[in-house]
Formats: C-alpha cells, sequence, structure tokens
C-alpha cells in the first residue's frame, strides 16, 4: 500500500490527498506534526528518510518521492487511469503551468516556515505578516484567473478535476484562512464550488483528516 507521510494543514500534502482520492487509490497516513516540538519534521528519524525535512512524502514499495508535484506526475504515470492531466499536449503544459505558478509562485512565499521566519527572525508584526500573505496570494490568484478564462471548460477535464485543482481548492483553502479577498475571481470561487462538493476533495479536507484538532 501506497504510504503519505502528512500532517493535516500542510497545504501540499492536502494537493496529493486530492490526487490519490481522484485516482481511487489508498493509502496509509504517517503523520508528522509541523508544529510540535519545534516541528517533527526536523526530527533525525524523518529527516533520514526525507532530508529536505518538508512534507509530504509518498512512498510506494522502494521509492520515495518528496515535493508534492512530482508526487502528482508519478501518480499520473505509474497509475495513468483514471488521468489527473488531459491528452491534449498543449492544454496539459497550460495546466501544468496554472499549477506550477500555484505550488511556486503563490505557495512558497506564504507557507508555514517562511512566515515563522517573517515572526522570529525578522520581528515583522502579526497585521504586517497578515498584509504580505493577501499581498502575494491575492496577486497571484488574479493570474490564475485569467489563466482558468484561456480553458475550454470550466474544470480542467472537461466535467471532471485533475491536477489543477488539486493543487487550486488547498491554495483557497489557505487564502480563506487569512481573509484574503476573493470577490474578484468568480471563475477561482466557481471551480472550488464545485470540487468541494466531490468527495475526493470532502475527505481530503484538512478538517477531517485524523490529527486534525477536535472542532
Amino acid at each position: 500500500m501506497l504510504t503519505l507521510y502528512d500532517y493535516w494543514r500542510s497545504s501540499a500534502a492536502y494537493r496529493v490527498r486530492i490526487a490519490l482520492n481522484l485516482k481511487g487509490l489508498a493509502y496509509q497516513s504517517v503523520l508528522v506534526h509541523l508544529l510540535k516540538d519545534g516541528g517533527e519534521q526536523h526530527g533525525a528519524d524523518y529527516l533520514a528518510i526525507n532530508p529536505q525535512g518538508l512534507l509530504p512524502l509518498l512512498v510506494d514499495g522502494d521509492t520515495r518521492i518528496a515535493q508534492s508535484l512530482a508526487i502528482l506526475e508519478y501518480l499520473e504515470e505509474r497509475y495513468p487511469q483514471p488521468a489527473l492531466l488531459p491528452r491534449d499536449h498543449g492544454l496539459r503544459a497550460q495546466i501544468r503551468g496554472l499549477a506550477l505558478h500555484i505550488a511556486c509562485d503563490i505557495h512558497p512565499l506564504n507557507n508555514l516556515r517562511v512566515l515563522q521566519y517573517l515572526s522570529t527572525e525578522l520581528g515583522v508584526e502579526a497585521a504586517a505578516k497578515d498584509a504580505w500573505y493577501r499581498h502575494w496570494v491575492e496577486t497571484g490568484l488574479a493570474a490564475v484567473e485569467q489563466g482558468l478564462a484561456r480553458l475550454p471548460s470550466e474544470l480542467s477535464l472537461g466535467e471532471r478535476p485533475g491536477y489543477l485543482e488539486a493543487c487550486l481548492i488547498p491554495q483557497v483553502y489557505n487564502a480563506r484562512r487569512f481573509n484574503c479577498d476573493l470577490h474578484a475571481y468568480p471563475r477561482i470561487l466557481a471551480v472550488v464550488e464545485r470540487c468541494n462538493s466531490l468527495e475526493a476533495f470532502a475527505n481530503a479536507a484538512p478538517e477531517v483528516q485524523p490529527d486534525a484538532p477536535a472542532q
């Protein structure tokens, strides 16, 4: 069985949970708490299997894959059906481009370790840190909104979500956590509404993960 090293509020792990669910792949979770004892991802045991010290990590037999988009690519190649990407090469590149924009241009500027560094090392106050977060998320999502307008359908696979939505929904979840103004992104909001009604996304949501705090 596939093993996912996971944390309930990791948006990168959230992407992989969605992808696994969309493909109908069973997996077991190994929970790595990103805050407990200074972050279990920094412990010797975890670093021994993932020297990057980040989540997620997917283990498939003797194969270990770090980085969420590398994991999505691996799943697409190793378990090709149902597909997360369309057949058309040009459209597939467009979708990868939007996913990379989310994962590489938006998310790294506002993930946990960056926000912690702003607070602990640079002394940035909470209000200024939140303004930083909102600026980069809202700027990035504006570009995603324009990119969605160039796709031939609301969802990246016509009537089905896939690779792109696995990246977009966690980023919007985080945007809402930090009270970003999303009214300027009607296409994004429509995609989120459709996806969150689906079992694959509902079962991947942070609040229903086994390590999520009790509500």
